[in-house]
């Protein structure tokens, strides 16, 4: 009884609309961890955090319980957007370490809410032990937002290759490469659905003259808002790509639920402008939108586990300062 009432609190806190989240469990606690993602295997998650003595973040690989939290990047530069490879034994993510040792200058905030596509970003392959074994990237400008398709063995990224925030695809390693958008304007964390025959990134495509402006000036000094963003679904190869999101606020961090039918993002459409985020789920052609949170915080970076019957996600629950974020996990059903 004292587990199903423990369970039935857990639930309630997370205020799920309907009743998707059962024994939801934090891993980690204190700093800013964020966009765990799941092994093959399902018995580890790697995840991006900033904790001491890093003064940014570095990418650190955890058991599913939270247990054996440790650094597998190198401890310099700034480091992003981590995940595994279908062996279960290498991982890729993007790293500034060969620009500098030290962090990348924070964006000014006086100019509004903006994210660094910081120039020394690359995307590199390492052991799941942080042996870095090839540089994948290495083109000038911002490489970086990679995750990988289990089945084919694709990696899908973003990239300044084109001289724009454009989406691309090479295989795991660094070959192949080929630019999938064309559209002038932020395209951003993209991921495949697991049978790999489609993908779901985040856009800003300006639609005034001045806000195109604004956009160029923002990428020239290596920076994006990230507060006008919608979702874009599209077959694995780029074509037939449409939104499936119109709220002119900010949606990100999609992903495919296991049977590819639908998308689990974070948004802010129910507060847009504002820091707060739940989750949402809606058919791929934009239809049936259901809120799945009601957090009245900050919860993003869903990933389903290998298996299905298991989420992770990114929340400020329970935080005690107010940039702190941590790792839940929780039963889907």
């Amino acid at each position: 009884m004292k587990t199903f009432i423990l369970a039935a609190f857990a639930a309630a806190a997370f205020g799920q609309v309907p009743d998707h989240l059962t024994d939801v469990r934090q891993l980690t606690h204190g700093g800013q961890n964020a966009e765990a993602y799941w092994s093959p295997d399902g018995k580890r998650l790697v995840f991006q955090t900033t904790r001491p003595p890093y003064d940014c973040d570095q990418i650190f690989v955890m058991n599913a319980d939270g247990s054996d939290q440790h650094l597998v990047s190198t401890g310099k530069g700034r480091t992003t957007c981590a995940y595994f490879l279908a062996d279960n034994k290498h991982i890729v993510y993007a790293s500034t370490h060969l620009a500098a040792d030290a962090c990348p200058t924070n964006p000014d905030r006086s100019k509004g809410y903006l994210w660094g596509v910081f120039s020394g970003y690359d995307i590199f392959l390492a052991t799941d032990t942080g042996t870095i074994e090839k540089r994948l990237t290495d083109t000038p400008g911002y490489d970086a937002e990679a995750t990988v398709n289990w089945k084919t063995g694709n990696i899908i990224y973003t990239s300044l290759a084109s001289k724009d925030l454009d989406l691309w695809t090479m295989r795991s390693d660094g070959s192949a490469k080929k630019q999938l958008t064309k559209t002038a304007g932020y395209d951003g964390g993209p991921v495949f659905s697991r049978d790999g025959t489609k993908i779901v990134w985040r856009s800003n495509y300006p639609k005034t003259p001045a806000e195109m402006d604004r956009y160029k000036t923002l990428l020239a000094e290596n920076l994006t808002a990230p507060m006008k963003m919608e979702l874009m679904v599209a077959n694995a190869d780029g074509g037939n790509a449409h939104a499936i999101t119109d709220f002119g606020c900010a949606s990100f961090a999609p992903t495919f639920t296991p049977d590819g039918k639908k998308i689990l993002f974070s948004s802010n459409k129910h507060n847009c402008d504002s820091r707060y985020f739940d989750l949402y789920m809606v058919n791929l052609d934009g239809t049936g939108l259901e809120r799945v949170t009601n957090t009245g915080g900050f919860t993003s970076f869903p990933e389903f586990s290998p298996d299905g019957k298991s989420l992770v996600f990114c929340s400020d629950r329970n935080a005690k300062e107010r940039y702190e974020f941590n790792i839940f996990t929780a039963r889907w059903q």
